[in-house]
């Protein structure tokens, strides 16, 4: 499940899995059911991409225990709720804790197919994120502490001779240092370094002057 986006349906009741089941797939999507929150959690690999529908009233856990205890363990993956009539104020309260959407019962296949589309996009975008993130702390990482004070600096906008009066070194080894930092930062340009140094973490005000 790690390249691959899988929709995991959540309900108790067989028949709604079942046919929630065939319903996505024959989307072409990737489906994993599993008849209770506890049974989720149990086979819940932190390595996946994709998104949950999950069913708000289960015995055990509830659908809003479920996603409580999914944001409490800081996963991302996006969550649908799929309600019955008289669901609605729980529903509401899902969609506060950060659910995509929620569906009434019974459930409409083309809203269902397109709440999932959405739910999927962000997962990607979440995954891509953090695996963006990594590698960019992963350069900084490579930065020596002399290259990541020329870096602070580049942040704020200081150019090579108040750097080189800031840190009390030459221009010239400024020089050196700065085509380093491009280097190992892999940055095309100085606004680009600036973007990626602020994405990882530098902000300006954060930076000596």
């Amino acid at each position: 499940m790690t390249d691959s986006q899988t929709v995991f349906v959540v309900d108790d009741d067989e028949a709604v899995r079942d046919s929630l089941k065939v319903l996505l797939e024959s989307s072409g999507l990737a489906v994993a059911t599993f008849g209770s929150g506890q049974d989720f959690l149990d086979c819940l690999d932190q390595a996946r991409s994709g998104c949950v529908i999950l069913d708000v009233r289960m015995p055990g856990l509830s659908g809003l225990e479920l996603q409580g205890m999914l944001a409490e363990s800081q996963d991302t993956i996006p969550v649908i709720i799929i309600t019955g009539h008289g669901d609605l104020p729980m529903a509401v309260q899902a969609m506060k804790a950060g659910a995509v959407d929620f569906i009434e019962k019974p459930v409409d296949a083309d809203v269902l197919l397109e709440s999932v589309r959405v739910a999927l996009a962000r997962s990607k975008k979440t995954i891509d994120d953090t695996s963006f993130l990594g590698d960019l702390h992963g350069r900084l990482a490579r930065l020596t502490p002399r290259e990541r004070d020329v870096l602070e600096q580049l942040v704020v906008g200081n150019l090579n001779k108040i750097i080189a009066h800031e840190l009390g070194i030459s221009p010239r080894t400024v020089e050196v240092h700065r085509a380093r930092v491009f280097e190992k930062m892999e940055a095309k340009n100085l606004s680009h370094l600036v973007r990626l140094a602020i994405a990882a973490g530098i902000a300006p005000e954060e930076s000596r002057s």
